[in-house]
């Protein structure tokens, strides 16, 4: 069976001193699943890797599981395909990130079943600051640089959906697409 390429994106890894996770160990517990070409991005829980396993939900469950044990912490993720991957970053705004001098672009993972539907009926955004944008399981949230301290993003914090969903740059999602991409071309994956 052929190995597809994977992107796992572990929510609260080394934010605020909880979660603390070296990702050097993180590389060595899924290594150690049986997962192969694991590759870490950045100190955030980022993670690439390939495996024959097409179960999604076996598989994020299963690493959930592993990295819970390994670290002592809950641990959520949401996994995706690189052609699933793919498609969250083509699927952006048109300009989104473009222009990050001027403005702070995010995209919200959620982890079904939370739907973009459902969170956007739950935030607000501030006029002349923020923007949000639907996509399929993501939101799409930039904000002002210049505003960016009267931004509502932070209160999304104090929803209860925030604890099925992950946050990342703008930079670090088209990276780590750029990464899968390479990898992909190379015959790595």
């Amino acid at each position: 069976m052929k190995n597809t390429q994977y992107v796992a994106l572990l929510r609260g890894v080394n934010v605020g001193g909880k979660g603390t996770v070296s990702m050097a160990v993180l590389k060595e517990r899924l290594v150690a699943m049986g997962l192969e070409n694991v590759a870490t991005y950045i100190n955030s829980g980022n993670v690439l890797f390939d495996t024959a396993q097409s179960d999604l939900d076996k598989l994020t469950n299963d690493i959930a599981k592993e990295l819970s044990k390994s670290f002592n912490y809950d641990t959520t993720l949401i996994l995706y395909s690189h052609e699933q991957f793919k498609k969250i970053v083509e699927g952006a705004p048109k300009g989104f990130g473009a222009k990050p001098d001027l403005y702070k672009s995010d995209v919200i993972f959620l982890m079904p079943p939370l739907t973009a539907p459902d969170v956007m009926s739950q935030i607000t955004v501030r006029e002349e600051v923020d923007t949000a944008d639907e996509g399929k399981g993501v939101v799409y949230f930039t904000r002002l640089t210049a505003r960016a301290t009267q931004s509502k993003l932070s209160r999304i914090i104090s929803l209860p959906i925030y604890k099925s969903m992950t946050i990342r740059s703008w930079s670090t999602t088209a990276k780590l697409l750029a990464i899968m991409d390479a990898r992909a071309t190379s015959g790595e994956s």
